[in-house]
């Protein structure tokens, strides 16, 4: 075995998830990267087994009290694991959705910020010092007392409230009232309490508009349902019988109840639309008290320096950090220009490292759920390098998704650096530049699901090339033939026009209709502002499509989802050709174990029907609702259809178990007993996708789904696999599948963004061939996409650039990918002409 790594660690009988028994050596201090087909049981190995067992191990040393603190993974399926150093795990995940959560507390540059501002500020003459939290709009000590440190405060306003003035209130004028029932009732208390209802709202005297809108009386009165004003007013006379007696609500009072009170987020997200999110008026939307506001460090407040991109920032702390500060009134004392400089050292050498990374365009005040999963992994990744660790596994997952080429160089660069700390780093990648770069490549397949699971290959780069059965090997070294197609031609342009939206700046831009059209462009040049953002908005608002309520997880993220942010432009032409948009994101399908890929994709309620069908079902007359596992009649009482139990345990954390009374089937003994080609439903929800399209074979509506999810890659599937175990880029596939499924008539708008995230390059042929059948029925697809053998397939490409944050936010070039490939601007150009040779 060769000598040139720093020892082995033996892995001995892995049997985790698919993995068939595996026996391999993996070198330490070296980068080694895992590779294979999407769910070939790359990831199984590196973290379901590698990770997993380090942490098992660590978690062993720690206090059983401290381990509650962790999320601890589950016990690996191994025989045996030697040489295995402690590992740090950098895997692919959202940030928690809190406006509180800032690119400045990820990386912990905020904490130092605070210090130097508390330590080397300059202050008012006679104030007294603060400590860092007073820094802080997450602390009581900092917290602006208004808005409690979010920087925005929310009101319901008469223009929020009354969009259309020349209503009449009879005609729903009030439209922050609820609708149906609760509305009438809301205004025939009014018309008992005497107030013209049919005249327009412009022209109601302002004194009753303002108690209509505003008051916080609740009076209660009697109400005649369905009489004119003039009836109610001889019935109030006549003291006659009412329907009912009616308590009135103004609308900001309701407004804000149901805003606060409901359990709803489509309430929620209902009533959010009627008020209006202003910066706070005390702080002025930064977010801290006056006393820290009146500190400043460089001619700045703490709040305007966290506003700088970190490239300015690195710039304005330069000279700090050399000594050489630019000269101020009045003298320093000793210990503050020491305090200064090495506090701006500290800050200097962490912000350099995320510069390299390509990450100079965020600043530290930008929340965590507006970064892409690739910006996020890159700021862990940042903040390790600069950690010091030594002897330690980096786990990383796909580190290069959401990255331009150019920028996955200076990752590489970064791993480099960790390894030459004296690390291990496990990859689990698909990235062809990554794994060209690796020491050390274990190829795991062949194929997906149970066909995959074994190690075709663990060695240096090179020797891949002789394994036959590696799909790897095929994209790596050259073997992949690239069929040569003369791109369509637009049938159209949807052009849009002055579009400003973060880094886009009055940006026109045509997109090209009937095609397969990808846009390309560094990390953060504003790809996903013109596509995700602007050209969804602008298209939803000509279609009059309703934007779908997305589960809410805060009030902080509900708001912030309701500020309709500074997007500006306009559509100006092309809209005739589309009669629908589809958006193919990376939401998750569902947010607990019981919704799925079945259930989303509408092939449970074929299965369902089929087991009513038979002959043992229609004997018991079982309908199709008793083989859902929502329903009480069919499912495991115990467990309620989860498959699972939550048990609690005393100092450690809660771990799930599967039910002990259904052992995990989800349903009752009596619906297990009904069986459809002697598998009964839980066995058929167990199947994989390509196990299922054998066994429903002719079964034609079924048939024909399951193919469409093999098309896309997504084979190696369970049917029903909980959503909650599905990445981002699975998600984004069985939407795109679920589209698929349906007959298209042409004239839809498809728009994707980066959907080869965790896709092998032989899945990215598959999903390819995919979307070109779309726009061959007549559709037209955008992408948004970093990788080359996309952007090489597509018919028209634009470019944008040249680079990120304000750099970026022009288009560079657009054209068929061979004439952006010739483009001297484009930051795109060279790697397209590599990928193109």
């Amino acid at each position: 075995m060769s000598s040139d790594f720093d020892g082995y660690v033996r892995v001995r009988g892995a049997r985790e998830h698919n993995l068939q028994n595996v026996d391999v050596d993996i070198p330490r201090n070296a980068l080694v990267v895992f590779t294979g087909v999407s769910g070939s049981g790359k990831s199984s190995l590196a973290f379901g087994t590698l990770y997993a067992e380090a942490q098992r191990r660590y978690l062993e040393s720690v206090s059983p009290y401290a381990r509650r603190l962790f999320h601890q993974m589950p016990v690996p399926e191994v025989d045996a694991i030697d040489g295995l150093p402690p590992a740090v795990a950098l895997q692919q995940q959202r940030g928690t959705p809190t406006t509180r959560s800032s690119v400045g507390s990820v990386s912990t540059l905020s904490n130092s910020l605070r210090m130097l501002y508390s330590r080397a500020g300059d202050y008012p003459a006679g104030q007294e010092l603060l400590y860092a939290e007073s820094f802080s709009p997450n602390t009581p000590q900092g917290a602006c007392p208004q808005c409690h440190g979010l920087g925005r405060v929310y009101e319901a306003t008469e223009k929020s409230m009354v969009p259309d003035d020349t209503l009449t209130i009879r005609e729903r004028a009030v439209a922050a009232w609820p609708t149906a029932w609760h509305g009438q009732n809301l205004r025939d208390i009014l018309v008992t309490l005497g107030y013209d209802v049919d005249t327009p709202w412009r022209e109601l005297p302002k004194k009753v508009r303002d108690w209509i809108l505003f008051t916080d009386e609740q009076p209660t009165v009697p109400v005649y349902a369905g009489l004119t004003p003039a009836e109610t007013k001889r019935a109030l006379k006549r003291k006659e019988t009412p329907s009912y007696q009616g308590t009135f609500t103004g609308a900001r009072k309701y407004v804000l109840q149901t805003f606060a009170g409901t359990e709803s987020a489509l309430m929620k997200k209902r009533v959010a639309q009627y008020l209006v999110s202003m910066a706070c008026p005390t702080c002025e939307g930064k977010r801290l008290r006056q006393e820290a506001l009146s500190v400043t460090f460089a001619g700045h407040d703490i709040t305007e320096i966290s506003r700088l991109s970190l490239r300015q920032l690195a710039q304005l702390l330069q000279p700090y950090a050399a000594g050489k500060p630019p000269a101020r009134k009045g003298k320093q004392s000793p210990e503050k220009v020491v305090v200064t400089q090495r506090i701006a050292a500290d800050l200097l050498a962490r912000l350099e490292v995320m510069l390299d990374l390509g990450l100079g365009y965020l600043n530290l005040e930008r929340g965590t759920p507006t970064l892409s999963p690739g910006e996020l992994q890159r700021l862990r990744l940042a903040t390790q390098v600069r950690s010091s660790l030594f002897g330690v596994v980096y786990v990383l997952d796909e580190p290069s998704a959401g990255l331009h080429p150019a920028d996955t160089e200076a990752l590489l660069r970064a791993l480099d650096r960790l390894k030459a700390a004296g690390n291990s780093l496990f990859v689990v990648e698909h990235a062809l530049d990554v794994i060209r770069h690796a020491d050390w490549i274990i190829d795991v397949g062949p194929k997906a699901g149970q066909h995959g699971g074994k190690v075709l290959y663990s060695g240096k780069p090179d020797g891949l090339k002789t394994v036959k059965e590696s799909r790897t090997a095929h994209y790596l070294f050259g073997a992949a033939e690239r069929t040569a197609r003369d791109p369509r031609q637009p049938s159209g342009w949807l052009q849009l026009r002055g579009v400003v939206r973060n880094n886009l700046r009055g940006l026109d831009a045509d997109f090209p209709l009937g095609v397969l059209a990808t846009v390309s462009g560094v990390s953060g040049s504003g790809k996903s502002s013109l596509v995700s953002q602007a050209l969804i908005q602008l298209v939803q608002a000509q279609l009059g499509q309703p934007v779908a309520a997305e589960p809410v997880e805060s009030t902080e993220e509900l708001l912030d989802a309701a500020e309709p942010g500074e997007l500006k432009g306009h559509i100006a032409g092309g809209m005739e050709q589309l009669r629908r948009l589809v958006q193919v994101d990376q939401k998750p399908i569902g947010r607990t174990p019981r919704s799925n890929l079945a259930t989303y994709t509408g092939l449970f309620d074929h299965v369902r029907k089929l087991f009513a069908g038979t002959r043992a079902a229609k004997a018991k007359h079982y309908d199709a609702g008793r083989f859902s596992f929502n329903v009480a009649k069919g499912r495991c009482p115990h467990c309620s259809g989860e498959g699972f139990v939550m048990v609690e345990l005393l100092f450690l954390p809660s771990v799930y178990a599967p039910c002990p009374e259904c052992d995990g089937a989800r349903y009752n003994p009596q619906t297990l007993a009904v069986r459809y080609r002697d598998h009964n439903i839980a066995e058929v929800l167990a199947l994989t996708v390509d196990a299922a399209w054998e066994f429903f074979e002719d079964v034609p509506p079924l048939h024909h789904a399951l193919d469409v999810l093999r098309a896309v890659g997504l084979g190696y599937l369970r049917l029903g696999q909980p959503a909650t175990e599905l990445s981002g880029g699975e998600a984004q596939r069985i939407k795109l599948a679920t589209e698929l499924q349906r007959a298209s008539r042409g004239d839809t708008l498809y728009v994707l963004d980066e959907p080869t995230t965790g896709l092998h390059p032989s899945d990215i042929d598959l999903l390819l061939a995919q979307l070109h059948k779309l726009v061959d029925a007549g559709n037209s697809v955008i992408v948004v996409e970093h990788n080359m053998q996309v952007l090489a397939d597509s018919d028209w490409l634009i470019d944008v650039g040249p680079g990120a944050g304000e750099e970026g936010g022009n288009i560079v070039a657009s054209g068929a990918p061979a004439e952006v490939a010739r483009h001297k601007s484009s930051r795109t150009a060279p790697y397209l002409r590599r990928a193109m040779s």
